[in-house]
C-alpha cells in the first residue's frame, strides 16, 4: 500500500481550529483497527449460506447494503478469526473506488467477517460507533480522504493512516445524542428518497400508458390500416467508418427516447464525404433504431430539426412520411409498439446481447391510416400529455437531487460548532 506520512493529520486539525471541538487521534481511543482477509481459495471458497463475509460493495455511505453478500464455512472462519466483526463495528472502505465508504455493522449480520478491502474499527468505551462513522462520512472529512490520496499509484488508507485521523471529541451522552439526531434525520431523508423514486417510476410508466390507452382502444381498432411501406418513403442510411475520410455528428440510440428527440445522444464518428448528403436528416424524418440491445431496439422518435447537419448511421431506420400520415401521430403509434416490447420479441440475431429488426418487416408492418384531421388531433392529444410528463419527470428528478444532496448537508451542520 502507498505510505503517508503523518502531516496527512493537518486537514483535520485545521477543522478543530476552526469549528471549536476538541478533537483527539482516532487511535487512542479504539481497541482495534484492522482490515480483513481473503479466504483461502478466494472466490472459490464462497458458499450460498454460512458465516457471511463483509466486502466493500457491502459498504456504502451510512448504510450497510446485503446485496452481493458472500458467504464461508465456519471453518473459513475459525481460520479467519483476526477479521472477525462485532455489533456496531465501523466498516471503513480502504482500497478502491469506493475508498471512504463507511458504515456501522448491523447486529443481525453478526457473526461476520471482513475482506482485506474492508478496516474494522472498534471505539473503546469513549466513542459512540454511529458518531464515529457520521463524522467519517461527513463532506469535509470524505474530502480529506480524497486528497490524501491524491496523485497515489493505488487508492489505499493504511492503518496508520486511520489510527492518526483527528476525530471530534465529547461526552458519550453527548455523542449518543447528535447520532441519535442524524439517524432520525437520514432516516426521514430514505423514507422521502424512496417516495419520490416511486412517483418518478410511476411518471416513467406513465408515456406506454397514455399510447397504450390511444392505441388499444376501440376506437383504434376500427381505424383503416396501411402497410407502412405504402404511405411512407425509407430513406437511405451509411455506416460509420473510423477510416472514413469526413467527421460527422451522428444520432445514436440515446437521441430516441418515448418524450422526443433528445440532441444529447449525438455523438462523433466519421463517414466517407460522398455519403454524407444522403444521410444528413433533415426535419420531419421519423427515426427507429435498427439494432441495439434487446431493450432498445425499435425505440423511436421524430427528429424535428433540433440539430441541423446530423447524419443517422445505417444502425438507424429512416422513414419520411408520405401525405396520408402525419408525422407525428404515426411516431406515437410506432413508438407504443416499442414500448410494449412489440420489436422485442420480432427483433433477429444470433447474438443475446444484440437484436436487429430489417427494414423489410418495418414496412410491412401494418400502421392505423385514419384522417388527416383525426391524427392530428390524436397527435395533438398526446403530446400535450406527454409534455406534462415530461415536466413531472424532470420536477421530481430535482427532487431527487435535492434528497441526494440532503444527507451531506445534514452531515456537515452536525460537525459545525461543536454542538
Amino acid at each position: 500500500m502507498t505510505s503517508h506520512t503523518n502531516n496527512t493529520a493537518e486537514p483535520a486539525n485545521h477543522l478543530a481550529e476552526r469549528n471549536g471541538w476538541r478533537w483527539v487521534r482516532l487511535g487512542d481511543h479504539v481497541s482495534k483497527i484492522g482490515s480483513g482477509l481473503t479466504p483461502l481459495g478466494g472466490h472459490a471458497s464462497y458458499q450460498a449460506s454460512g458465516i457471511p463475509l463483509i466486502r466493500s460493495q457491502n459498504v456504502h455511505m451510512n448504510r450497510f447494503e446485503p446485496d452481493g453478500l458472500a458467504f464461508i464455512s465456519t471453518d473459513q472462519d475459525e481460520a479467519m478469526a483476526v477479521s472477525r466483526v462485532q455489533p456496531g463495528d465501523v466498516l471503513l472502505n480502504i482500497t478502491g473506488a469506493s475508498i471512504g465508504r463507511v458504515c456501522v455493522v448491523p447486529a443481525e449480520r453478526c457473526p461476520a467477517n471482513v475482506n482485506q478491502h474492508v478496516c474494522v474499527i472498534r471505539g473503546d468505551d469513549s466513542l459512540d460507533s454511529e458518531f464515529v462513522a457520521f463524522f467519517l462520512a461527513s463532506p469535509e472529512f470524505q474530502s480529506f480522504i480524497w486528497e490524501t490520496q491524491a496523485g497515489a499509484t493505488r487508492q489505499a488508507l493504511t492503518k496508520a493512516l486511520i489510527e492518526d485521523f483527528r476525530i471530534p471529541f465529547t461526552l458519550l451522552e453527548k455523542q449518543r445524542r447528535i447520532a441519535g439526531r442524524l439517524r432520525k434525520q437520514l432516516a426521514e431523508v430514505a423514507k422521502a428518497r424512496t417516495a419520490v423514486q416511486a412517483q418518478l417510476a410511476a411518471a416513467q410508466a406513465l408515456p406506454a400508458a397514455s399510447l397504450r390507452d390511444v392505441f388499444n382502444s376501440n376506437e383504434a381498432q376500427s381505424w383503416p390500416r396501411r402497410c407502412l411501406g405504402d404511405v411512407c418513403e425509407l430513406l437511405p442510411s451509411k455506416s460509420i467508418c473510423l477510416t472514413a475520410d469526413a467527421e460527422v455528428r451522428a444520432i445514436t440510440t440515446a437521441s430516441l427516447t418515448e418524450t422526443g428527440f433528445d440532441p444529447a445522444g449525438i455523438k462523433t464518428g466519421r463517414m466517407w464525404a460522398s455519403d454524407v448528403p444522403d444521410c444528413t436528416v433533415r426535419a420531419g424524418e421519423i427515426l427507429i433504431a435498427r439494432s441495439n440491445t434487446p431493450e432498445l431496439v425499435g425505440r423511436v422518435a421524430l427528429f424535428k430539426g433540433e440539430s441541423p447537419g446530423a447524419v443517422a448511421s445505417d444502425l438507424t431506420i429512416r422513414i419520411w412520411p408520405g401525405d396520408e400520415v402525419h408525422g407525428d401521430f404515426l411516431t406515437r403509434y410506432l413508438s407504443s409498439l416499442y414500448l410494449t416490447g412489440y420489436w422485442c420479441e420480432r427483433a433477429g440475431g444470433s447474438s443475446g446481447t444484440m437484436k436487429k429488426i430489417t427494414r423489410s418487416q418495418i414496412l410491412a408492418e401494418k400502421v392505423p391510416v385514419p384522417s388527416l384531421d383525426e391524427q392530428e388531433c390524436v397527435a395533438a392529444r398526446l403530446a400535450a400529455e406527454l409534455a406534462e410528463v415530461t415536466r413531472l419527470r424532470e420536477s421530481l428528478s430535482g427532487k431527487l437531487e435535492t434528497l441526494d444532496r440532503l444527507p451531506a448537508a445534514l452531515l456537515a451542520q452536525a460537525f459545525q460548532g461543536g454542538r
